[in-house]
């Protein structure tokens, strides 16, 4: 008879409930790893990344002997260990320098990666502007048509958005929004090849129009980065399917016959039975009144 492991201390069983299933689940940590040989600009990279991330964050700054794409088993350790399910590692070799994986995980393995080569990197040090403050929510913008119609760019549209999502609000304040992330796709090589991807970082500036609408402007705060496209693994659909799939509770409960447009306008059909026209009250008027029919009145009509 198999029985089920209880923790033995009181921190065991609250970690223990911390990494159970949820209805709501928890915001989703990332964990920023250095291989065993790196170049500056790889930790710059990893640096920066981590910073806009936190709090939700973990960052290992001494060098580990990782391969994510060769052996998965370490990696998933570190996930498992550190409750997170998202991972940025930083490697630099001969044959890919300046490189970064970026991926996922599910029921503490890997779901799925994408790995991409620095062509060009600038560290927000570099950049003399005013920074965002931490764990704001930011504002995505992803330029081009390619986002919605390859693979390769779908999924590290998803995973970016997954990365930098932060908790769950009803609304956002219009002096919360600080920074915004600019994705660019730049156009496709010449043998249909995923060009390069241009990662830039800027923070919003509300400045005084004289109007109710303050007027926007955009400064570069950095990281600036220059990516391209490299080795990816990605999840089976059946996996895929589980890892999103989405519990009852939350589900909105579905009302019949009422429908929503894309404007947000709310349309409701409604079933009526039979009406009886002469039995419908109207409002009691004089000339509506019923009047007996005189003998007079009888033989005009006939």
């Amino acid at each position: 008879m198999l029985r089920a492991i209880k923790p033995k201390t009181a921190r065991s069983k609250r970690a223990f409930e911390k990494r159970e299933p949820k209805v709501v689940e928890n915001t989703k940590t990332a964990l920023f790893v250095r291989g065993s040989q790196t170049s500056q600009i790889v930790n710059d990279a990893l640096n920066d990344l981590y910073s806009l991330k936190k709090p939700e964050a973990v960052n290992f700054t001494k060098k580990n002997k990782i391969h994510p794409f060769d052996d998965e088993t370490s990696l998933e350790f570190f996930s498992k260990k550190n409750d997170v399910s998202l991972f940025v590692v930083g490697t630099h070799s001969k044959k890919r320098p300046h490189n970064l994986i970026l991926g996922r995980t599910f029921d503490n393995q890997i779901l799925d990666m994408m790995e991409l080569g620095i062509e060009r990197g600038i560290p927000i040090k570099a950049f003399k502007s005013s920074k965002c403050a931490i764990g704001m929510k930011p504002c995505f913008v992803f330029n081009g048509e390619v986002w919605d119609q390859r693979e390769d760019y779908l999924k590290l549209k998803n995973i970016l958005l997954d990365f930098y999502h932060g908790t769950t609000v009803d609304s956002v304040n219009l002096a919360g929004l600080e920074y915004v992330i600019s994705v660019t796709a730049g156009p496709l090589k010449a043998d249909g090849t995923p060009g390069t991807v241009y990662f830039r970082v800027y923070t919003i500036q509300m400045k005084n129009s004289g109007q109710r609408t303050p007027r926007v402007e955009l400064e570069e705060m950095g990281p600036s980065l220059d990516l391209t496209f490299r080795r990816s693994k990605f999840a089976p659909e059946e996996i895929m399917r589980q890892a999103t799939k989405a519990p009852r509770e939350i589900k909105p409960k579905k009302v019949k016959n009422v429908k929503h447009d894309d404007m947000g306008d709310k349309f409701g059909r409604i079933h009526l039975g039979k009406q009886d026209f002469e039995k419908i009250q109207t409002r009691k008027m004089k000339g509506l009144k019923k009047r007996k029919v005189s003998d007079d009145e009888e033989e005009d009509e006939e």
